[in-house]
């Protein structure tokens, strides 16, 4: 059986623009009563950086401009309603200032995996500590467990996995297999252990699986596919919104060059842009529901065996819900409703981590 998490990035756009209620609030309610038509359940990753500068506006201002109190109501209204809220991170956050309507980020911390140690472990420890008391008045037994870094920023992992675990952080949910990035941030994600089945995680690299390891990653389902499978509208409306919210500070480049994933050569380049095949992640967001069925069927055919149930990670962003979106997903979680005998809706922490997940195998690359 394979049970569907559905992850919402909780945040407004990346280059510090935009109103949270517009992009966070309004669009979230919307998912949250589509989910409770169908008994989905939501996993909002709520960016605390962000969050910690709303509030202190709030505090300093004596206006709520940027919707702290609405937006602290929604999360403990999803946790009520029987969704789940855990902890996301955008680093550049944690020194911004607000100067004419939009967040100014340290772009020298954009790049979480590059902080010092003592730094991302500081803000590990604030996130955590702030959503338990904001949410253990409503359950009791919430626990903040599971992360997710912004840009899916985990390489180089050996301080990440320490700061999380230092912090009673069990699970991170940031690598999708095949996925490589150069640039504002620098990852390689291409020998991860699985696509889709979570592992326990070797000490000095998140990729790679150890049956002694104490933290798990639960990867983003993804697949290698052909170029044609990235043309939706949703996605045309994504690189919309990019390039009408896109960074103008030339600083957000990486600040470590010595840290740079080594440049491909013309060769590997060119023979990439021939094969024109890329990482296609299940973005609830970006892809069509048929895309999403098909993909989910896959998984299972691949995957699903001896009734052991596994976890089928989606991606999404609050601020990309749109009513074409809506439109779109219904089918997905239809599919899943009529079809409870192969497939299910879950949240982490109905995946029991002191048990084994019976892993399918290191995949072939």
């Amino acid at each position: 059986m394979l049970k569907a998490i559905f992850t919402l990035d909780y945040e407004i756009h990346g280059n510090g623009t935009g109103s949270p209620l517009a992009l966070m609030i309004e669009p979230t309610e919307r998912l949250l009563q589509l989910f409770d038509q169908y008994g989905a359940k939501l996993t909002i990753m709520a960016d605390i950086g962000e969050l910690f500068k709303f509030k202190q506006y709030f505090e300093d201002n004596g206006r709520d401009d940027y919707h702290y109190e609405a937006i602290t109501k929604q999360l403990c209204d999803a946790v009520r309603r029987g969704h789940d809220v855990q902890l996301h991170i955008h680093s550049s956050y944690f020194n911004a200032r607000h100067d004419k309507g939009y967040w100014v980020q340290d772009w020298s911390e954009y790049d979480f995996a590059r902080l010092k140690f003592d730094r991302m472990d500081e803000m590990v420890k604030q996130g955590k500590q702030f959503l338990e008391t904001l949410l253990q008045p409503v359950d009791p037994k919430y626990k903040c467990t599971v992360f997710r870094a912004a840009n899916w920023s985990v390489c180089p992992s050996q301080n990440v996995i320490k700061a999380l675990l230092d912090n009673g952080i069990e699970i991170d949910t940031s690598v999708f297999k095949y996925g490589r990035r150069e640039g504002r941030v620098n990852f390689d994600y291409s020998q991860s252990f699985h696509q889709l089945a979570p592992w326990r995680v070797d000490e000095h690299d998140i990729c790679q699986q150890n049956d002694s390891g104490k933290l798990w990653e639960f990867p983003i389902y993804t697949e290698k596919r052909w170029v044609g499978a990235f043309l939706t509208l949703q996605r045309i409306y994504r690189a919309y919104l990019s390039r009408i919210h896109k960074f103008e500070d030339s600083s957000v480049e990486s600040n470590s060059p010595e840290t740079k994933l080594p440049r491909k050569s013309f060769l590997e380049r060119l023979l990439n842009r021939m094969t024109l095949v890329f990482p296609w992640k299940a973005d609830f967001n970006q892809c069509s529901g048929k895309q999403l069925i098909n993909a989910l069927e896959r998984a299972h055919a691949n995957y699903a065996h001896d009734g052991v149930a596994l976890p089928f990670v989606l991606i999404g962003h609050s601020k990309l819900y749109s009513h074409l979106n809506e439109w779109s997903l219904r089918p997905f979680l239809a599919h899943i409703e009529k079809n409870r005998e192969r497939f299910d809706f879950a949240k982490f922490n109905d995946f029991p981590l002191d048990k084994a997940l019976n892993s399918p195998g290191r995949e072939h690359n």
